[in-house]
């Protein structure tokens, strides 16, 4: 197996490194091919999954989290500095085989660090009853070369990891969740630094050593069909196309005001339509003081705190800012 190598060793955007992968598919033709990569902070979520349920999109956004979307399936996974992702390129087609090659390939190099890992299921690494490695599949054909298609898997390998963006990511971003988020995922994962005496640089470097026998470098062109191949990771119809529009329903009682049922009409975080029922008292132009500001506007604390005016209580009678933003946000 190749080891895929870049021209100049730095830190790019998630995106390129599954553009990358492509690239390997479409220009590359070795039997099997792989290369290591890591990301500032980032989430990842797959080909079929709606963000705004997989994603804390606040919490992401307060933090510097970058949002990208795969081709691959699967479940939601945050990224970091710490922690390192694999990408496999393969010939073989079959899905059941690609995987279990791989898994396999991983589990045994883990296990010459004297790590006891095990492969879980069709893609998991185990160590214990832990996971250390979850990994995700894709198809893909070769342009215009009928036949000759190449299987990707790509995965995490958790050496270390930022565990309270991890949880706050993909969690709701309340202090105590998080915390007990944080212990919870903490008794279900294994971070591999627990378990070896290798700094992450030297856990990479076996892994090479142990898993490839030669290097394919990349040239700076190659660089440049790779960005090209990334736009589309970057694209808003990649990134949200998937997304339907879908309502919520808000329902709460803020006292001194009333009752309050809100229907929420979202499409990518963005509210499209509102609709406000309830008891509470009408004293001013409610259109046009709430319900307009709120159309068009994402679905999170700073831009609802934005889009609508302090006085809320001349539109209702009592109704303080601070108290209508965590009712729209699920928080009363």
């Amino acid at each position: 197996m190749k080891y895929i190598a870049l021209p100049e060793e730095k830190t790019r955007r998630l995106s390129f490194y599954l553009a990358m992968e492509e690239y390997v598919a479409y220009h590359i033709d070795e039997q099997d091919s792989f290369f290591m990569w890591q990301v500032e902070p980032s989430v990842i979520f797959g080909r079929n999954q709606l963000i705004e349920n997989e994603v804390n999109v606040p919490f992401c956004r307060q933090r510097g989290i970058k949002t990208y979307r795969r081709k691959s399936g699967g479940g939601c996974v945050y990224a970091d500095m710490s922690n390192i992702m694999f990408s496999y390129i393969t010939k073989d087609e079959a899905v059941g085989f690609t995987f279990n090659r791989y898994i396999n390939m991983v589990v045994l190099v883990l296990r010459k660090m004297g790590v006891d890992a095990k492969a879980s299921g069709r893609n998991d690494v185990m160590i214990g009853d832990r996971k250390v490695s979850g990994n995700a599949f894709y198809h893909v054909s070769r342009r215009g070369q009928r036949g000759s298609g190449r299987s990707i898997v790509h995965g995490t390998m958790l050496y270390d990891t930022n565990m309270e963006n991890m949880v706050g990511a993909i969690t709701p971003s309340d202090e105590k969740l998080v915390s007990k988020g944080v212990e919870s995922v903490r008794q279900r994962i294994a971070l591999l630094k627990d378990y070896t005496t290798m700094d992450i640089e030297q856990f990479k470097q076996f892994v090479r050593d142990n898993l490839c026998d030669g290097e394919i470098r990349l040239t700076e062109d190659d660089v440049r069909g790779i960005e090209e191949i990334e736009r589309e990771y970057l694209t808003d119809e990649f990134i949200y196309g998937n997304n339907p529009k879908y309502t919520i329903t808000r329902k709460g009682r803020i006292d001194n005001v009333g009752d309050f049922e809100i229907r929420l009409e979202l499409k990518n975080g963005e509210i499209r339509s509102v609709a406000m029922l309830g008891d509470y008292f009408i004293v001013g132009d409610v259109d046009a003081m709430i319900l307009k500001p709120l159309r068009g506007t994402m679905l999170d604390a700073e831009a609802l705190q934005q889009a609508l005016p302090d006085n809320l209580d001349e539109a209702i009678l009592n109704l303080r800012k601070q108290e209508f933003v965590e009712l729209l946000l699920g928080n009363l």
